[in-house]
Order: C-alpha cells, then structure tokens, then sequence
C-alpha cells in the first residue's frame, strides 16, 4: 500500500509507467482446474457409495444419487465459469479503458480522461459510476462495499494529475 502526501492510501491501484491499473475480481478459493477436480471426487465418493447399497439390494439410492451428483456438477460447473469474473480499469494521459470478462465474455469501454466525472453515492446498486459526457459505466461488482469507496477515492486521486502515490 502506498500512500500520497494528501493522505490517499492506494490498496487497489497499481502504478504502471503510462498511467494506473486496477484489477477488481472475485475472490475464489478454487481456480476453475481445482473446481474440476472438486467436482469429480464429490460425484466419484457419491456414485461409489450408492454403488455399493445398490449391490447389496438398495436400489433406489444409485437414482437418487445420480440426481445429486448432477447437481453439484451444475454448482461446480457455474462456479468455474464465473472463477475468472473481473473488470480492469486503465486509466492513461487521455483516456479510461473499462474492461469486463464475464463467463468469458469480454466487453470493453473507453471514457476520456479530460471529461470523466467518478460518482460513488446514491447509487442503488452501491457501485462507483463513471461518466464522461453521456457515457455511463458502472464499476465495483466484484469487490466489496468498502473497497468501492477506496476505489472512487484513488480514481478521483489520479485524475486530479497526480503522477505518484
């Protein structure tokens, strides 16, 4: 964490030689590969079971088992796609690039720096509105409530023109 000599402490922001960079992302315990896996030993430990009750004359279980393992393959299956959830924030001498990957989708915004405006209350949502003009993008969907006002703060910081945290 570094701090300005105004007092702004930047937890979020990362200095690059052209400007800043903010990385908001989920925060997962499991990368999607370790979800698999997950996934696969919970179904395998589950099947298994039931397998041996079906051998032994409890047919019913293997069908019920089934059904769950489904379902937790379906949990773990949304949780991997949505793993890698982020927005990515550029903000360079000109301009304010807003990136959003979700499930994989990648959307892409530029605001220019000179008319961009940050906006952190009265929000219904609770996250920091970015406006240049007409242009609108909402930020902060994966961080928490707390970590979107220390956002608002450092990207109003480093629009001021401040060159150093």
């Amino acid at each position: 964490m570094d701090a300005s000599p105004n007092g702004v402490v930047f937890q979020l922001a990362l200095r690059e030689s052209n400007g800043w960079r903010w990385l908001l992302k989920r925060n997962c315990a499991l990368t999607p590969r370790q979800c698999l896996v997950a996934s696969l030993l919970a179904c395998a430990g589950a099947l298994s079971v039931a397998g041996a009750f079906w051998a032994m004359g409890a047919r019913l279980v293997l069908p019920f088992a089934l059904l769950e393992s489904s379902a937790v393959a379906l949990a773990f299956l949304w949780y991997a796609r949505h793993a890698t959830d982020r927005e990515t924030l550029i903000l360079d001498e000109q301009r304010l690039v807003v990136e959003w990957e979700q499930a994989g989708a990648v959307r892409r915004s530029e605001l220019a720096r000179h008319r961009l405006r940050v906006d952190d209350g009265g929000q219904e949502s609770g996250l920091v509105e970015l406006r240049a003009g007409a242009a609108r993008v909402q930020v902060g969907r994966y961080i928490r409530p707390e970590q979107r006002r220390q956002l608002a703060r450092e990207l109003r910081w480093a629009l001021a023109g401040h060159r150093s945290a």
